[in-house]
């Protein structure tokens, strides 16, 4: 599959840690990658590193005769962020050049053995939840003392997971939308869809769009989807797998996995088998139990041992930023869940705490918080606004909720922070203005919760970023800065 490449020129889209990967398979391959970006800044590293490089404004002439144009590269091998309208790929489908995402191409990599033996991919997306579940399905991978990594969307790149030495049997690949939607030949031995919320509809240009990248999880021997999410459990009908098994939280029927007194049940791969206890499952809680169905069905799916099963959901810990407890002052517990970058990742996190100030805002990415504020109204205490889009959540709390007390906390302009030298800074300060505010409307037996369903780029680096700098805001209160009182 990959012969076609030998001696011909391959056009690296991004230089980013995907196009990074990249470089070393193709020249293995025995073809030249080519780099381009929008940023002059990647392109001058990478020339530094040795690599022929190209402006995206060179490469979307269409000229047979230009050779500085597209027509001369035999494949372009795209970023998983860039769409498909941006115009050195929509010149590339003009040419008739094939283009694929980085995934698409580890999958013939894979394939073709150049790195040994074909491995068993086992892929993981949905809204929200893909890092906690890879990162389980990982855990019970190592258990069963199975070799394998975690890969993907989650930080190493496949191609790199693939070139280890000594490599792994089994990948556990966490995938977005983005990167399904460039890898449509990818055939897993099993796959999940753990849910589907809006998210990323400026990049896929609707909500069905979005479902049918992520319905591409499902294309594999078995296809597993989250049946109390309506929108995956209706992914079942799309999917292209040899068997399809769904998972909830509740009694499983027969070909599903659930929860039965307290007991994850399998009824899919047996009769019936326990498989851990929900007080084990690490963050606690629906979302925490529903992950851990979804790694328990995958890693089922290729008959490992319910025994492991249990003991990898034991051991696994939720990473930072996900539900994670910071700190208990004057009664009132701090939770950030900066991962949580859309609404639907914000209501399962307010729903697990009855009393929450609700610290929220950034950027909606075309998003709706209309039906979470409706939802959730009864719990919250009261709200604390940053960001971009503050103003659009603070405009649905006093549509559904008005009695909840709303604090909008700004920094001038937060969209215009982006290009701002002194951004961090002023995004830190921002950010301690708001949990302070937030413990000042909050007593005893509260929780202030960091879920901002949305997402940071707006005024932080990255929602890590904007986690660690609650955390660090967090740490500076006193006894003095809690409020409310019972």
């Amino acid at each position: 599959m990959l012969e076609f490449l030998r001696g011909r020129d391959v056009l690296v889209a991004g230089w980013g840690v995907s196009g990074r990967s990249l470089i070393e398979p193709l020249r293995d391959i025995g073809a030249n990658p080519v780099v381009t970006d929008a940023g002059a800044t990647a392109l001058a590293e990478a020339a530094e590193l040795g690599l022929e490089v190209a402006s995206c404004v060179q490469l979307e002439s269409t000229e047979p005769s230009d050779p500085t144009g597209l027509s001369r590269f035999a494949l372009v091998i795209t970023s998983p962020g860039w769409r498909p309208d941006s115009p050195v790929l929509a010149a590339a489908v003009t040419e008739g050049i094939p283009v694929w995402g980085d995934v698409e191409f580890a999958w013939w990599v894979d394939q073709a053995r150049i790195y040994g033996p074909v491995r068993k991919w086992l892929v993981i997306t949905g809204t929200n939840g893909k890092t906690t579940t890879t990162q389980m399905t990982h855990a019970i991978l190592r258990a069963a003392g199975i070799p394998s990594v975690a890969c993907g969307n989650i930080g190493l790149p496949i191609l790199d997971a693939l070139r280890r030495n000594p490599g792994p049997q089994v990948l556990a690949v966490e995938l977005s939308s983005f990167q399904l939607h460039w890898a449509p030949s990818v055939r897993p031995e099993a796959g999940v869809v753990l849910n589907v919320a809006e998210d990323h509809l400026d990049w896929h240009g609707g909500l069905d769009a979005y479902a049918a990248a992520k319905a591409r999880a499902l294309y594999g021997r078995v296809g597993v989807v989250g049946l109390d999410d309506p929108v995956a459990a209706s992914l079942a009908r799309r999917a292209k797998a040899k068997r399809v098994i769904g998972f909830r939280i509740g009694v499983p029927a027969d070909g599903e996995l659930g929860v039965v007194d307290g007991k994850l049940l399998d009824r899919a791969f047996t009769k019936a088998a326990i498989l851990a206890e929900t007080a084990d499952i690490s963050p606690p809680g629906p979302a925490g139990v529903a992950d851990a169905l979804a790694a328990s069905a995958l890693t089922r799916a290729i008959d490992v041992a319910p025994q492991f099963v249990r003991e990898g959901l034991i051991e696994h810990k939720v990473g930072p930023h996900r539900a994670a407890f910071v700190r208990e002052l004057g009664g009132v517990d701090f939770i950030d869940d900066s991962k949580a970058t859309n609404p639907h990742a914000a209501r399962s996190s307010i729903l697990a705490h009855p009393h929450v100030v609700w610290l929220a805002g950034g950027q909606l990415k075309g998003a709706t918080v209309e039906d979470l504020v409706e939802e959730v109204a009864e719990r919250l205490v009261a709200a604390v606004l940053i960001g971009a889009d503050a103003p659009v959540i603070a405009a649905a709390l006093a549509r559904h909720a008005p009695e909840v007390p709303v604090v909008e906390v700004r920094a001038g302009d937060d969209i215009s922070m982006r290009d701002d030298p002194s951004r961090s800074e002023k995004a830190d300060a921002v950010m301690a203005e708001a949990v302070r505010t937030a413990a000042g409307l909050a007593g005893n037996g509260d929780t202030v919760l960091l879920a901002p369903a949305a997402a940071s780029l707006d005024m932080f680096a990255d929602y890590t970023h904007r986690g660690r700098s609650f955390a660090a805001a967090v740490h500076a209160l006193e006894d003095g800065d809690i409020g409310r009182q019972p």
